[in-house]
């Protein structure tokens, strides 16, 4: 197949050209400063209103909770960081997974150095959190939960509901990273106990470049950025209207599409899952079976290094991952395939394939047949995978 096929919407998606649109008159015509007091600045000043709208509608929030950031991660960054800061008279404690995003992990890495306490809850083998677990870290100088609503890596989908009530339970404040699932699945804040929530454009559809981060009225958390009254005075800097404006087509996008987009994902998705396990021996699929993302399929084959998969599969035209982005560069196996109880081996042979309402089942054909025959080809050149069947 001659045409690019691209299988790795969780790092980043297309941006639609809907999107592009609605953004473009913000760039050269409508270029007004939102914080300036005149008639012509008004015009940037509502729509990004009507973006922080549109958003909140979209989580079940108010307009006033939703505050623009550059990315998800910074998003994460400030809910942590500003949040610990802001509560740490309660306690300096923060429990999270052993399987979040680096944006959580890295950060909480960092307020150890700064003398707070973290307490990482393992996860089962289909990477749900253990709850007795997380139950059981709580104390009572413990003043924030951060849980990802789901992977990354292996698309299972936290009991975000439980752990919001046990967080409540508690009077301990809950933050999720929903960077893969917004947009993905149906949220709503109150439902669901969240008193803060990250995301990030680009990830359905959207500019990179803007995120946001929820935050329930009440909540005391501050500034992670400082020298401007921007975003009602707790996130300085020049609001960036035209991704402002283009988050908010692709959130209108992504609402009215999901039921159909989803469920046409899932049947490829499954159907990718079906043919690779019954099709490529000594394949193990990572994540849940059904409550995972729908877009994503996670697996590992042994006996082969996914760097040198990933390397024939973009020799023919195939873009997947095997993993998160942001470690892309990293020789060390996945964190999260470690955590779900996986050895370094078997880890490093993993491919991780996220879908698009633009894939199509040909694609997915064609690209199942290139892995059978790469994964194949790795083998024969494997002296563990000769020893393996040598011995049998």
């Amino acid at each position: 197949m001659e045409k690019k096929i691209y299988l790795d919407n969780a790092a980043t998606t297309r941006t639609r050209p809907e999107v592009v649109e609605a953004m473009l008159p913000y760039f050269s015509e409508l270029y007004g400063n939102p914080s300036s007091v005149y008639e012509f600045a008004a015009q940037n000043k509502k729509a990004l209103d009507e973006g922080r709208t549109t958003i909140a509608n979209a989580i079940g929030a108010e307009s006033a909770e939703i505050y623009f950031t550059a990315s998800g991660t910074e998003a994460d960054n400030w809910a942590l960081k500003a949040t610990v800061e802001a509560y740490e008279a309660k306690g300096k404690h923060i429990i999270t997974s052993k399987i979040e995003h680096h944006a959580i992990l890295h950060t909480c890495e960092y307020l150890q150095k700064k003398g707070y306490e973290v307490t990482y809850v393992d996860v089962d083998e289909y990477g749900i959190v253990k709850l007795d677990q997380l139950k059981k870290a709580i104390r009572p100088t413990t003043v924030l939960i951060s849980i990802m609503f789901a992977n990354n890596e292996i698309g299972t989908i936290q009991p975000i509901k439980e752990i919001g009530a046990i967080a409540k339970a508690h009077n301990i404040l809950f933050h999720t990273d929903a960077v893969q699932a917004f947009g993905q699945v149906d949220i709503n804040v109150d439902e669901l106990g969240i008193d803060m929530l990250s995301a990030s454009a680009h990830k359905l559809g959207g500019p990179k470049g803007i995120g946001f981060l929820y935050i329930r009225k009440g909540i005391r958390i501050r500034s992670l950025i400082h020298g401007g009254a921007q975003e009602r005075g707790r996130r300085a800097g020049t609001e960036n209207v035209p991704f402002a404006v283009g988050f908010k087509k692709a959130v209108e996008i992504a609402l009215a599409t999901m039921k159909d987009r989803t469920n046409r994902e899932k049947e490829l998705r499954d159907y990718l899952i079906k043919r690779v396990l019954a099709e490529i021996p000594y394949t193990r699929l990572n994540g849940h079976r059904t409550n995972r993302l729908p877009n994503n399929a996670n697996f590992s084959f042994q006996f082969i290094e996914g760097e040198s998969l990933l390397i024939m599969l973009d020799m023919n035209n195939i873009c997947a991952s095997s993993g998160s982005a942001c470690t892309s560069g990293s020789l060390d196996p996945s964190h999260v395939l470690l955590s779900i109880g996986l050895p370094h081996e078997i880890a490093h042979g993993s491919l991780r394939i996220s879908l698009s309402h633009e894939n199509t089942l040909e694609e997915i054909d064609y690209t199942v047949d290139k892995v059978k025959e790469i994964v194949e080809k790795l083998r024969n050149m494997s002296p563990l995978y000769d020893d393996f069947v040598r011995k049998r």
